[in-house]
């Protein structure tokens, strides 16, 4: 497309009618690039390629996939204390150029250096007690090791012996464990990512009950990758419980404190991670020894019981109780009749007395010895005779009926015949 004019000056005045022609923009960046300044930069030789008297490498950051061209004077690289190989840990001194006909950075070193022992132990030592700080290693956290796994993942290096000493030593104590092996590289450039990719693969497997990480020892650069922040990290992620196997009783890397449990070897972790099928045959041919030996005892006690049972005299003959009970219920029950009938005999007898004494006080055995009750018409029992009223008349009952009867005198006339 042309364009017309003079070129915008700053990229943000850049159009789709003024764009940047590609030549321009890869001056611009040159120009920037070019205005940095000299620094010191660490990572990981991973590709290394001696030409003439420069040698072409690539720098690798040792905890991410990110990578730069740098390039060396053989000078600079003879003058290392030690030779210059791919997986070491290097510090140099750089100043960062950009090629503008491939449109690529690199950077181009003026002084190289190999990391020390001492810094990495010191840097390893720092990040170990930062994430300490965080809680990754506290026992709390740590899960429990299955007892009897379905399926083990093993993350090991590839054909190595680690492989063999987990596998052998695991199926020779418990023949049919199952294995889903992750071969990886467990040094060098690689190690973290492939390691942390084959963890959490075995962690997404739903059948894999444990995961062991082993390694089979060696130098300490060659056990950086396990005490890499990033791996440390995947581990104490990590759904199922991790087994670190890394080098022997003295190689202590990060992995070992954020594990769910440390193997001083991967021989160690083989015996860990099954228990013993013959041990625990044993346990179980004991244990069923104990019960056939206690069901035992416990028969003969309860034979004896019964043989000491069936020899007592009610057990001899059964139908002594019952005679005996049934002598005694007929006793019992002649006498409870003797005492009824002696009561109920009184009980008549206080009856009869009682009716004499209620007729001989009774009112119709008085009207049978002649008397007689004189009533009004109203019911009334006439008990004076000034009650009475001339002509009026009066109900009389004897002992066997009644009849009635006017007075013929009043009251008045009677009351004054008995005065004179």
């Amino acid at each position: 497309m042309s364009t017309q004019g003079p070129l915008p000056e700053k990229a943000a005045d850049t159009s789709a009618e003024q764009p940047w022609p590609v030549r321009v923009l890869s001056l611009k960046i040159s120009d920037y690039v070019d205005r940095m300044s000299q620094l010191w930069v660490e990572g990981q030789v991973v590709q290394l390629n001696p030409r003439g008297g420069t040698a072409f490498l690539t720098l690798r950051d040792p905890d991410v996939d990110m990578s730069l061209s740098v390039s060396v004077p053989m000078n600079a690289v003879r003058a290392m204390p030690m030779p210059l190989t791919p997986g070491a840990r290097v510090v140099l001194q750089a100043r960062p150029t950009f090629w503008t006909k491939r449109g690529t950075l690199q950077l181009e070193a003026r002084q190289i250096r190999p990391v020390g022992i001492g810094d990495l132990l010191a840097r390893i030592e720092i990040l170990g007690r930062t994430l300490a700080a965080e809680g990754l290693f506290d026992d709390d956290r740590k899960r429990p090791i299955p007892f009897l796994p379905r399926c083990v993942g093993l993350v090991t290096g590839r054909s190595s012996a680690a492989e063999r000493d987990v596998v052998e030593n695991a199926r020779r104590r418990w023949p049919a464990v199952r294995f889903e092996v992750r071969e990886v590289a467990v040094q060098g450039t690689s190690a973290v990512t492939e390691v942390v990719e084959a963890l959490r693969e075995l962690d997404a497997d739903r059948d894999v009950d444990v995961i062991v990480i082993a390694r089979g020892g060696g130098a300490l650069e060659e056990l950086l990758p396990f005490s890499n922040e990033a791996m440390v990290r995947a581990v104490a992620e990590a759904r199922t419980p991790v087994i670190s196997a890394i080098g022997h009783e003295v190689d202590r890397p990060l992995l070992d404190l954020v594990a769910d449990w440390r193997a001083s070897t991967p021989t160690d972790a083989g015996k860990k991670v099954v228990p013993d099928a013959a041990h625990e045959l044993a346990l179980v041919t004991g244990s069923r020894d104990r019960i056939g030996s206690a069901l035992r005892r416990r028969l003969d006690a309860e034979r004896r019981g019964l043989v000491a049972t069936t020899s007592r005299p009610v057990m001899a003959d059964p139908t002594a109780v019952v005679r005996a009970r049934r002598e005694e219920l007929t006793h019992l029950r002649a006498r409870a009749g003797d005492r009824l009938q002696v009561r109920l005999h009184r009980a008549l007898d206080q009856v009869e007395h009682l009716r004499r004494q209620v007729t001989a006080l009774s009112p119709q055995s008085t009207l049978e010895r002649g008397y007689a009750v004189v009533q009004h018409a109203d019911g009334r029992i006439v008990t004076d005779q000034r009650d009475l009223e001339p002509d009026e008349l009066l109900r009389v009952r004897v002992a066997h009926g009644d009849f009635g009867v006017r007075p013929v005198t009043s009251a008045t006339a009677a009351s004054a015949a008995g005065s004179r």
